[in-house]
């Protein structure tokens, strides 16, 4: 029997779907939040339903996570994001690593997420208060270099000479880099800088008690180059990217609705 199970990750920006069959990825979407979260959330999820050609009645669970999870109505329930990031790793991550550090790294905030052996979350440490260290940080710093998203961490690799940037807070840090520009300075070692100041401030959000085990970078960050070579320098070891790093957390909400679906069914018909 196929189990079919969706994993809603409602950003302030994004809505982002991952659909499995049998706890495999079958199917992974995302799509501009809008006005009308619920509205967006319905639509992607027949969306996704409709590509992989079965229906949302077929669907035995749906669970939300992310910014938006408490008002989706679509989902049967709701987990935190680091619970779903935890979740996300069993299938995202390399099969010959074991994660103990998730470092993800999205549109709004970074995280650091310890965990144990078995994928329990032990701690975790958040930046929700500056956009310094997320992407909407890097894509200021690219609409100033008049430079694409796509682009910031290929040019940063061309980087000769680094340069220093010091500002912690988002704000200091776009005037900072407006004067490097005025002062004709190459913008690939400015993106080089930009990387190396982004990944000290994310890194200093570690509690050095927790750093054993394999580090896996999430979220849209990690498909920087850029800035996956800068966690690797300034930690001085192996930093591991996931599959499908930006949809992590809908694939950890989608893989515990697979549960939830499967114990609901045999709680249905009383199944043992």
């Amino acid at each position: 029997m196929m189990n079919y199970s969706i994993g809603l990750d409602g950003g302030s920006t994004y809505i982002k779907a991952a659909l499995l069959e049998n706890r495999r990825v079958l199917d992974t979407m995302v799509c501009c939040t809008g006005i009308d979260n619920n509205a967006a959330a319905r639509k992607l999820a027949e969306t996704i339903c409709e590509k992989n050609r079965i229906s949302l009645e077929q669907i035995n669970y749906i669970m939300a996570t992310g910014y938006s999870r408490k008002i989706l109505d679509i989902a049967d329930d709701d987990i935190s994001e680091i619970t779903a990031h935890a979740y996300g790793v069993r299938i995202t991550a390399p099969k010959e690593y074991r994660p103990g550090m998730i470092i993800d790294i999205g549109g709004q905030d970074s995280k650091i997420i310890y965990l144990d052996g078995s994928y329990a979350v032990k701690n975790f440490s958040m930046n929700d208060k500056c956009a310094a260290g997320t992407g909407k940080f890097m894509e200021v710093i690219a609409q100033i270099l008049e430079t694409t998203i796509d682009q910031v961490g290929p040019l940063s690799l061309e980087s000769t000479c680094p340069c220093d940037i010091n500002s912690t807070c988002v704000v200091f840090a776009q005037s900072e880099i407006i004067s490097l520009i005025a002062r004709r300075f190459d913008r690939r070692d400015i993106l080089a800088g930009m990387h190396i100041s982004m990944a000290k401030r994310i890194i200093k959000m570690m509690k050095r008690s927790e750093k054993g085990g394999d580090i896996l970078m999430t979220g849209g960050g990690a498909l920087n180059i850029g800035l996956h070579k800068a966690f690797e320098e300034e930690m001085m070891r192996d930093i591991y990217v996931a599959s499908r790093p930006q949809f992590n957390g809908a694939i950890g909400a989608a893989l515990i609705a697979a549960e939830r679906g499967a114990s609901t069914r045999r709680e249905k018909w009383n199944l043992h």
